[in-house]
């Protein structure tokens, strides 16, 4: 969909840290997360929650208490009579989320909307279903954050399936692939002194006192020879763990608002006028594809094609998905990701979109403005995008 009447204040697009599962945000709800940081990026801001009239809310991994959706947060944030949706589509969840809160201000339905997405894969929910016609009445299990990762309902297929069906049609090497994985691990060190600018610190609570996370951790060092050292996780394939993400806690937001009021938010620290956000499936199992069919339709949405972009963000769970965008699209690899990204850092999942929407927003105004594209992938064949263009 086109937007024309919608920007985010660049002061007010943030993440947290990102950790890897089972680090030190793993007993922490990532419903306590969210209020957490986000009061605290809302006051860094300079912004009273006053002028929010609605949330929309992303998680997809259930938490206690978290039946409620978003009027479990909304309270905890000073926002007493405020509601909105709760909205899960997998990595694509946080596409989704500036979607259903830009549309709120587009049509002017809302003046201002609160963007958020939380989630915590460390300690994920075990699900018993009932069975009773099974033998012995004994219940089926499913866990919640592994599963889906190793069987896909349309296929059968794992995440590293879609990864490795790509990487061999294409003819990608495994040379290739390690290259990817080490530019973006280079990226991501050689930024370090710029991220702070949109992460906001973590007040892990604890019997001592709270524990301060104000940067990601679980992050390895990566290099050239200990990528080359490692085997592919299976025989015949390319992908080794050190090319592929890991699950992760975290939670990122953003406030949208017209483009007259969000300059007002700014403080002069200009704008990130949404232009268009768009979706897309591709071939079944092929994961990977599915991020450039989906910035194309957010592009044709904005009227532009990728030669009117300046920089581009993506959710790459596995180093094949920069590979194949950069080569079909002729972007550049090095143009893209400059702060790092979730091949790198983690994906929290509902969240993973939101932080580098953030760092998209970060990257332009860094270089003083321009136009920038996020895409990334979601569960088995899908992905969403959205394009930004910051000004002062």
């Amino acid at each position: 969909m086109r937007l024309s009447g919608v920007a985010m204040p660049v002061n007010l697009v943030w993440s947290s840290p990102f950790c890897r599962w089972q680090g030190p945000l793993a007993e922490m709800s990532s419903l306590d997360l969210a209020v957490d940081v986000t009061g605290r990026a809302l006051t860094r801001g300079g912004m009273s929650t006053s002028e929010i009239s609605q949330v929309a809310f992303g998680t997809t991994v259930p938490q206690p208490a978290s039946f409620y959706g978003v009027t479990t947060i909304t309270p905890r944030l000073g926002l007493d009579t405020v509601t909105g949706p709760t909205i899960a589509q997998a990595c694509a969840t946080s596409v989704a989320v500036v979607q259903a809160a830009a549309v709120q201000v587009e049509l002017g339905a809302h003046r201002t909307v609160l963007a958020l997405a939380a989630d915590r894969t460390s300690n994920g929910p075990l699900l018993v279903w009932s069975a009773q016609h099974s033998p012995g009445a004994a219940p089926r299990t499913e866990h919640w954050v592994l599963d889906p990762m190793r069987h896909d309902p349309n296929t059968g297929q794992s995440m590293l399936d879609t990864a490795e069906h790509v990487a061999a049609e294409e003819g990608y090497s495994r040379a290739e692939i390690d290259d990817v994985t080490l530019l973006r691990h280079e990226q991501y060190r050689s930024s370090a002194a710029r991220r702070p600018g949109h992460l906001v610190q973590v007040h892990v609570p604890g019997r001592r006192g709270s524990v301060v996370v104000d940067d990601d951790h679980g992050v390895h060092d990566t290099t050239a020879e200990g990528l080359a050292a490692l085997s592919p996780v299976r025989p015949d394939g390319v992908v080794t763990y050190g090319s592929q993400t890991h699950p992760g806690d975290g939670t990122a937001g953003a406030v949208l608002s017209t483009v007259d009021r969000a300059r007002e938010l700014s403080g002069g620290t200009g704008v990130a006028r949404l232009l268009a956000v768009g979706f897309a499936r591709t071939d079944r199992a092929r994961m990977p594809r599915a991020p450039l069919p989906a910035a194309r339709a957010a592009l044709t949405h904005a009227g532009l094609d990728i030669t009117g972009i300046d920089v581009v963000t993506t959710h790459n769970p596995f180093a094949v998905n920069d590979l194949y965008f950069a080569r079909q699209t002729g972007f550049a690899l090095d143009r893209m990701n400059p702060y790092g990204c979730s091949l790198v850092y983690g994906h929290p999942q509902g969240p993973t979109g939101l932080r580098a929407l953030a760092e998209l927003v970060a990257a332009l105004h860094d270089r003083g403005g321009g136009r920038g594209l996020f895409t990334g992938c979601a569960a088995g064949d899908t992905a969403g995008a959205v394009v930004v263009e910051v000004t002062d």
